[in-house]
């Protein structure tokens, strides 16, 4: 029997050892998935409390209760630990670390390369690694291939494995979207890139026993380029609509009005909402992957750069526009008090990443307000280094803020007493839209 069967053999009998390297929103609910499936799963983390909180089956991921959580742990299925030397008894690792940008706008990777280099030193025949964090194209066959080779043979006295017989590699795209209860893990079409078809075929056999839908593509790079299509397409068309609302603003046309009635047309047309910005970790940094790795092959990528410039610009767009409606009052920004609705980057989740309402913050604190936020799922947050907490929304509260601006529309918020208490609103979302208050002050995006 080969090396490669042996694996298929273990994996298909659930006793391969799944190790996830990074226990985040895409980390956790995969090795929660492994466990549930039966494999004996071993979560990896350098953050010790993230370490600690799933070993004591206490969930910090709103898609995963802690009951379930809670109950693959106590089961024996899942273990957590920051010492890497777990490795050696893997038979899969999956990489789930973060790739954010550097404040030039470049890829950070060095969180996949201390992975690597950390699974290489542990490397052994018969373990499948597959990359799942979003990154450039030729990631894993120009960065985390030579990686792993070479530092197997740093600590194996320059013993060589082949990739493909000896061991196997693959990208596959996380496609975690939090909070979404419609699609999940389980029926997200889940695309798979082998190194080698033998690669693709170990792969697959592993994300087949978690996973109802198998989209197999020719390689790494390709799957890394998939994961980039997705999120440019969203990235380019938010930002057509984000620059249509602005058009509107100037042309006095309502441009919510404006995409109820284009998506009427039955073809041809998918309807994109304005906002105060992108947020979360995929669509503001995605897309500059690969704008970085084409100005290394001399090409510019225009569309990127144009929907970057346009999105990026919503949050001071948002801020004008209550300087603007706080000035119809009579008010300067300055001393006003101003209070924020929702600071999560999406509705009804606490993920904060790149979200719009931290920079709508700083502009407004930076001319001079008095801010302050609220969000169920937000008890707290940093902002610059200084801490704020979620205050209590009352009748007062609303009253006493000289313009309350609706940033995120979770379903948790009444919007009609919302209205009713408010003196002054920005509407950034259209959460108002089925609101009837004649004499309410909405101004919208």
């Amino acid at each position: 029997m080969t090396t490669k069967d042996e694996l298929l053999h273990k994996i298909e009998r659930r006793q391969a050892t799944v190790s996830v390297v990074g226990l985040g929103y895409v980390g956790l609910p995969l090795a929660v998935a492994f466990a549930q499936a039966g494999f004996p799963t071993i979560g990896l983390d350098v953050d010790t409390a993230k370490v600690e909180a799933v070993n004591r089956g206490d969930s910090y991921i709103e898609d995963i209760p802690s009951g379930l959580l809670a109950e693959v742990v106590s089961g024996g299925r899942l273990r957590a630990t920051a010492d890497y030397d777990v490795l050696h008894e893997a038979d899969a690792v999956l990489i789930c670390v973060p790739t954010p940008l550097s404040k030039t706008k470049d890829p950070d990777v060095s969180y996949i390369l201390m992975a690597g280099q950390a699974i290489g030193r542990r490397l052994h025949a018969g373990m499948v690694i597959v990359l799942e964090s979003t990154t450039y194209p030729g990631t894993t066959e120009e960065l985390l291939l030579p990686l792993l080779l070479d530092e197997h043979a740093r600590h194996h006295g320059g013993a060589t494995l082949a990739v493909g017989s000896d061991f196997f590699l693959a990208f596959s795209p996380e496609r975690i979207d939090p909070g979404r209860e419609d699609y999940t893990l389980h029926n997200t079409p889940k695309v798979v890139g082998g190194m080698t078809p033998g690669c693709l075929h170990v792969a697959q056999a592993l994300y087949g026993t978690i996973v109802e839908r198998l989209v197999p593509v020719s390689s790494p790079r390709t799957a890394e380029m998939v994961k980039l299509l997705e999120n440019l397409f969203r990235t380019v068309n938010i930002a057509l609509i984000n620059e249509m609302a602005i058009m509107c603003d100037r042309l006095g046309i309502d441009v919510w009005e404006v995409i109820e009635a284009a998506k009427t047309k039955p073809f041809g047309y998918m309807p994109f909402y304005p906002g105060p910005g992108l947020g979360g970790h995929c669509l503001p940094v995605d897309p500059q992957y690969l704008a970085w790795k084409m100005r290394a092959l001399n090409y510019n990528a225009r569309f990127v750069h144009l929907a970057a410039e346009i999105n990026f610009q919503m949050p001071a767009y948002v801020a004008a526009k209550v300087a603007d409606a706080l000035n119809e009052e009579g008010k300067p920004v300055k001393g006003a008090h101003i209070l924020l609705l929702g600071v999560a980057y999406k509705p009804d989740v606490g993920d904060t990443r790149e979200s719009p309402a931290l920079e709508i913050a700083r502009l407004l604190m930076a001319k001079g307000a008095h801010l302050s936020y609220h969000d169920p799922h937000v008890p707290s947050l940093e902002l610059d280094g200084h801490p704020l907490r979620s205050a209590e929304l009352t009748e007062a509260t609303l009253a006493d803020a000289d313009c309350t601006v609706i940033v995120t529309d979770h379903t948790w918020y009444d919007w009609t007493w919302v209205v009713r208490h408010a003196r002054l609103i920005v509407d950034t979302r259209n959460a108002c839209r089925h609101v009837r208050a004649p004499g309410a002050r909405i101004v919208k995006l």
